[in-house]
């Protein structure tokens, strides 16, 4: 096979239609003619960031907050927060209560009977001192009470009522009538006393 002559036409010798010479002049397989004019200078400011991948990156952030804000507020208010069994019966818890506060005169353990929500150890405290100094204007006290009564329940919340008595060594008597407002969350727990 033999070569055209530059610049001369190219195809098949012979051929009734000959094609004419690519623009520029440059022949077949040789590499293109250079751009007229100086290279372009780099640009100093970055390629623009498309505003779709930052709007689908700030919902996704939104979102992932209010899930996991969800979560933990959803958590925090339907755990229990009771640190104990509670009683198995609101009389029960009331029972455990009033033989805390009136009987063995210790705090701590009626605290044990009293839910989350309404346990202010410094209260407990001072009604248990209360108790004390009340036995120590007379002589030999002691307390007593019939099993406490559930006047009304209703799901995880109850009423009961105790009658406490006080006898003395000198047959002074006194009574007092306590109603109490007790809450189901892991066991019975007495909330209120009233």
């Amino acid at each position: 096979m033999t070569q055209p002559p530059a610049g001369g036409d190219t195809g098949t010798p012979g051929d009734p239609n000959p094609q004419p010479p690519p623009a520029g002049g440059a022949p077949p397989g040789s590499a293109p003619a250079p751009a007229a004019g100086p290279p372009p200078y780099p640009s100093d400011t970055p390629p623009r960031k498309r505003p779709a991948v930052l709007i689908v990156s700030l919902v996704l952030a939104a979102a992932v907050l209010l899930c996991g804000g969800g979560g933990t507020a959803a958590f925090l208010a339907l755990r229990n927060s009771e640190d104990g069994q509670g009683a198995k019966e609101p009389q029960v818890a009331v029972d455990g209560f009033l033989k805390a506060v009136y009987q063995e005169r210790d705090s701590e353990k009626a605290a044990a009977f009293v839910c989350s929500a309404a346990r202010d150890d410094e209260k407990i405290a001072a009604k248990v001192t209360e108790v004390r100094e009340y036995v120590s204007q007379y002589q030999n006290p002691r307390f007593r009470w019939p099993t406490p009564t559930v006047d009304n329940q209703t799901g995880d919340r109850a009423t009961v009522s105790a009658r406490v008595t006080m006898t003395t060594a000198d047959e002074k008597v006194a009574e007092q009538a306590l109603r109490f407002t007790v809450v189901r969350k892991t066991g019975w727990w007495v909330c209120e006393v009233g």
